[in-house]
């Protein structure tokens, strides 16, 4: 019979006498648990996540303090230094104080970690993403396949609208849940999908995760540009947003297939689609 996940953990060989694990909540590709705290999980081909790759992103933010120290790794099994911090909600982020926290932490991400990291990166381009994503569902002839055709068209468009780029080290997965605020600074964690990207879809990551507000929106562009916005480099914003939307809508259609995680994904792609098609067609209006 497997080791269960706090069997695994309490074997790690690093602990100095008892530890006491507890789970913790709010994973959705991964199990989260506190001794430390430690993070569960394989690699998930279907949704591109390499724990390599995770593992080097989270040592170069580490080094760039963005995030907390890397303390053991092991396969499946990432160790991290606990944090006596919380995690951030939609609701705060969707305020000025807070964006101006905020903006400091994406560019040290986007600017620092490439200094600090070792060995091959990823590219997590939202676009190939979607488009692999869409032969994952075709493979697992998912319900959603009739929508498939007609997503990857409004991808494209996208795709055509979003450039020109310019390229970054991305984080993205820019969740309330993933910014965490231990009273006198923010922390960045959870590496899942990290490697270079244009800057426009952490972004836009950031305004779709957690419903910014169109004010909070040109005052982050505005921010981490450091000039007025314009009309192009709004619609380009904009098309990244959706393109953020998009991937995480076919992201759940996905995860209804492979997951094992106690989630509910079919909800989570319906609360996700509805907020693609609306901000598609406000893209189109633009």
């Amino acid at each position: 019979m497997a080791d269960s996940p706090e069997d695994r953990i309490g074997k790690l060989g690093i602990w100095r006498g008892r530890i006491s694990i507890e789970p913790l909540s709010g994973g959705m590709t991964n199990r989260n648990y506190r001794a430390v705290a430690v993070r569960f999980g394989e690699d998930i081909p279907v949704h591109m996540i390499s724990r390599a790759n995770e593992l080097a992103a989270s040592r170069a933010a580490e080094a760039a303090g963005i995030s907390p120290a890397i303390i053991h790794h092991a396969p499946g099994i990432l160790v991290m230094e606990y944090l006596e911090a919380r995690t951030l909600t939609p609701a705060e982020i969707d305020k000025p104080q807070m964006i101006k926290r905020i903006i400091p932490l994406i560019r040290a991400c986007h600017e620092e970690i490439p200094k600090y990291f070792r060995g091959p990166a990823m590219i997590f381009w939202v676009f190939q993403v979607i488009r692999d994503y869409a032969n994952t569902l075709r493979d697992g002839d998912s319900s959603y396949l009739p929508d498939v055709r007609h997503l990857l068209q409004k991808a494209e468009a996208l795709e055509a609208a979003a450039g020109p780029f310019s390229i970054v080290f991305g984080h993205n997965d820019l969740l309330a849940a993933n910014f965490l605020d231990d009273g006198n600074r923010l922390w960045l964690i959870d590496w899942d999908y990290a490697g270079f990207n244009t800057p426009l879809f952490d972004l836009g990551g950031l305004a779709s995760n957690n419903g910014l507000s169109q004010e909070r929106e040109v005052s982050l562009l505005e921010s981490y540009f450091e000039t007025a916005v314009n009309e192009p480099l709004w619609r380009r914003y904009q098309a990244m947003k959706c393109a953020s939307l998009l991937r995480e809508t076919m992201w759940s259609m996905v995860s209804e297939l492979h997951s094992s995680i106690d989630f509910d994904y079919q909800t989570y792609t319906l609360e996700n689609r509805a907020r693609f098609d609306a901000a598609y067609a406000a893209f189109r209006e633009i």
